[in-house]
């Protein structure tokens, strides 16, 4: 059997998806991702706050990594990662970057455009400090993304970062970064096995202006 056989034999939008009324949809799209959110966890979604994060080097060819949503206000989603790391290199350098929820079991995916902003060094330094000490000692010898010859170096570096945490608590390198990502277009999309998805997108001219919403072909 060929890959192009096997992929065509496999099931899409499986089992019974939720329905989804754009007309019932709220003027904000932060409070329908949270509506939406809190029915993955409870419908015991598969890790529902891991996303896609996509950005751009400055000769525009993209890059894309999954990482956890570490929290969503008012002003749009939130993430961490080291300002030295290939995205925190390329957000340095093209702000704007594109996040991608993808929830299989409800069919519904959670697409958001806008531009990444790296928070106050008091706001990266307690995001690095709630982490837990495995998460801290990887973050702290900042060489993601860096070529790696030897495993064996990677367990050492480990374990002396991780000798470092326990002996300094509050140790937190300057190369953490927390970015915020503000929105300027967010797109609600509901899969359905007769393949009349529907998807409400929300634009918006400035950060702070009014949204405005509409829907788009499947």
């Amino acid at each position: 059997m060929s890959i192009r056989d096997l992929l065509r034999g496999l099931p899409v939008f499986a089992g019974d998806l939720p329905e989804f009324d754009p007309s019932t949809a709220p003027d904000d799209p932060i409070a329908l991702f949270v509506a939406w959110f809190e029915e993955a966890v409870t419908s015991g979604v598969s890790e529902p706050h891991a996303m896609t994060v996509a950005t751009a080097d400055e000769s525009g060819a993209p890059s894309a990594r999954v990482v956890i949503l570490k929290d969503l206000t008012p002003e749009g989603w939130w993430f961490a990662t080291t300002t030295t790391s290939r995205k925190g290199r390329e957000l340095a350098v093209e702000p704007r970057a594109a996040l991608l929820f993808h929830w299989r079991e409800q069919g519904r995916q959670v697409r958001v455009r806008g531009t990444a902003g790296l928070a106050s060094p008091e706001q990266c330094a307690a995001d690095f400090l709630h982490r837990p000490l495995e998460s801290r000692a990887a973050g702290l010898h900042g060489r993601q993304s860096d070529p790696l010859s030897d495993p064996a170096e990677m367990d050492r570096t480990f374990e002396e970062s991780r000798a470092r945490v326990e002996a300094d608590p509050s140790l937190v390198p300057d190369d953490w970064g927390l970015y915020l990502v503000r929105p300027a277009e967010v797109e609600f999309w509901q899969g359905s096995p007769d393949r009349r998805h529907v998807r409400l997108r929300y634009l918006r001219e400035k950060p702070e202006g009014p949204w405005e919403r509409g829907l788009l072909w499947p």
